[in-house]
């Protein structure tokens, strides 16, 4: 029997809240990244696995809360609490790694569209392994289609918000990013959705995993986490003016930026060469 798949059981509230945890988690990241790109080498792989893991938990959170609003009328839903922390995980990985390319080898050409490429595949893979770990009287059937799209649409997101955070362009820059990272994100969930249909099962059998009313405690941690990198971003001149305070090296992505040094120019004496030259040939 087919199920009836509703996505919006709460009206536009979830997606609202999703669409603002993805922003969130963007803009959080995409800052730290565009951090690592003014600072020298050692401190580089601390902002940008603080930007990966804010990204990833935004993104995590976004997720869930969307899937808080997904019902099937004839089969009640839960969740494997396993798989769903495994989502976490991935998401976290898989964005750093995609993070870490761009923020080492710079936000143009090859570098760019691999991290993209793969924070985006990262993004799909969190979505689908957490849809993975539903459990209800039912199977999942997606059609290959419209996953295909979702999958690209996750992967262009990524690769124009790593791009924009390469720029180095200020506060606005990034926050105009983060909203095009959100939009895309949860866009990207949603047309997942779409692809999803439910077929049920003519059995009452008792499920396991957790019911979805366990879902808003198991996201304290990623809030939490994110409350926190958020600290960080207020409090750090450099995450909102986007300017180094001293001037680098090279202000390229990629390149750690060193703080110059002024030699000033040498102060030896000159040699009077007129003088010089009128010595005789003897005296010389």
């Amino acid at each position: 029997m087919q199920g009836t798949v509703d996505g919006f059981s709460y009206g536009l509230v979830t997606p609202l809240v999703a669409y603002l945890m993805a922003c969130l988690g963007g803009a959080l990241g995409l800052r730290c990244t565009t951090r690592s790109m003014l600072v020298s080498r050692s401190w580089r792989p601390g902002w940008l696995a603080l930007g990966s893991a804010a990204i990833g938990s935004g993104i995590w959170t976004m997720h869930f809360v969307a899937m808080m609003g997904f019902k099937v009328e004839q089969a009640p839903i839960h969740y494997d609490r396993a798989i769903t922390f495994a989502s976490l995980g991935v998401a976290i990985v898989m964005v750093g790694v995609g993070v870490f390319i761009v923020g080492y080898r710079g936000a143009t050409g090859t570098p760019l569209m691999t991290g993209g490429a793969v924070t985006g595949l990262g993004i799909a893979s969190m979505h689908y392994l957490g849809m993975a770990g539903m459990r209800l009287n039912g199977q999942l059937e997606y059609n290959t289609v419209t996953v295909a799209i979702s999958v690209v649409i996750a992967v262009v997101a990524a690769t124009a918000a790593l791009w924009a955070a390469g720029q180095v362009r200020g506060f606005l820059w990034s926050v105009g990013a983060s909203l095009v990272m959100g939009l895309a994100v949860t866009g990207m969930h949603y047309t997942g959705m779409a692809a999803l249909s439910v077929h049920v099962h003519r059995t009452s059998a008792p499920l396991a995993g957790d019911s979805p009313s366990l879902l808003a405690p198991m996201m304290i941690g990623p809030l939490a986490f994110l409350l926190i990198a958020g600290v960080v971003v207020m409090f750090d001149p450099l995450m909102v003016m986007g300017k180094p305070v001293w001037s680098p090296a090279e202000n390229k992505p990629g390149v750690p930026a060193r703080e110059l040094v002024h030699h000033p120019a040498s102060r030896r004496p000159r040699r009077n060469l007129a003088h010089s030259d009128s010595r005789t040939p003897q005296n010389r």
